[in-house]
């Protein structure tokens, strides 16, 4: 495992771009000469990818699709500008569409997540973009060796992760982050639909993956973050079912 990439065999590579709000990942199909992407960051991540394509001697065009955990700022922030230079077809869960537009209706107290990002969008002078193609639950998507598209909502009513059975890992998104100091679920005014965050945490932890990286962690290491997830698991389900005295 090395501090840029995860080799995972010959073929197939993980290259984590690290911007202002978090990391999205590259993912190269040495054999078919192509890449996708999952998610596009916010800020500051764009050298970083341009830089890699060169140093795995692909073009902007070799990058196929652009798979969309979900559509906050920080996960959307490069999308327009990615969609002109690659050309690459948009795959998000429909719900997200108005997410990626600026249009969600936030209810309380995730109000504060809809003015954080008006804010950002006049900041960044922001772009939307149309989905192309809806994601569906359990669809299997012919990247990376084959993707199937599991629907976590939760922290948005379309967030979705991306499995690969291949090589038995979960791109999870933003169902939690996992940091060395602090590994938790997102803060509850991030969360558009909390209320199906537990099935969700539920569905993962049946899946089981051997590998899991989110969108907001330290170290590229899909071993440890699934062992601080199973940490967290376990201490959400004592929280749960802790009796009063």
């Amino acid at each position: 495992m090395m501090s840029n990439c995860i080799s995972l065999d010959a073929s197939f590579r993980i290259y984590p771009i690290r911007g202002l709000a978090g990391t999205f990942h590259l993912l190269l199909d040495a054999v078919r000469r192509e890449a996708v992407l999952i998610d596009t960051g916010l800020f500051g991540e764009m050298p970083q990818l341009g830089r890699i394509l060169r140093e795995i001697r692909l073009t902007w065009p070799d990058i196929k699709a652009i798979l969309l955990t979900h559509g906050h700022l920080d996960h959307t922030g490069n999308l327009a500008r990615l969609k002109e230079l690659t050309g690459a077809s948009v795959l998000a869960h429909p719900l997200e569409q108005p997410h990626i537009d600026g249009t969600f209706p936030y209810k309380s107290p995730s109000r504060l997540c809809g003015v954080m990002e008006a804010v950002g969008r006049t900041l960044f002078r922001y772009q939307t973009v149309s989905i192309d193609q809806p994601l569906v639950p359990d669809a299997e998507l012919p990247y990376w060796g084959g993707l199937r598209v599991i629907h976590l909502p939760g922290h948005t009513g379309g967030h979705c992760g991306f499995y690969s059975k291949r090589f038995n890992l979960l791109f999870s998104g933003d169902l939690f982050a996992s940091y060395g100091f602090s590994t938790h679920l997102p803060p509850f005014f991030l969360n558009s639909c909390p209320e199906k965050m537990e099935a969700s945490l539920h569905r993962v932890k049946a899946l089981a993956p051997h590998y899991i990286i989110p969108n907001h962690y330290s170290g590229l290491d899909g071993e440890i973050h699934h062992k601080r997830f199973d940490c967290l698991m376990e201490s959400h389900l004592r929280l749960r079912h802790r009796q009063p005295l």
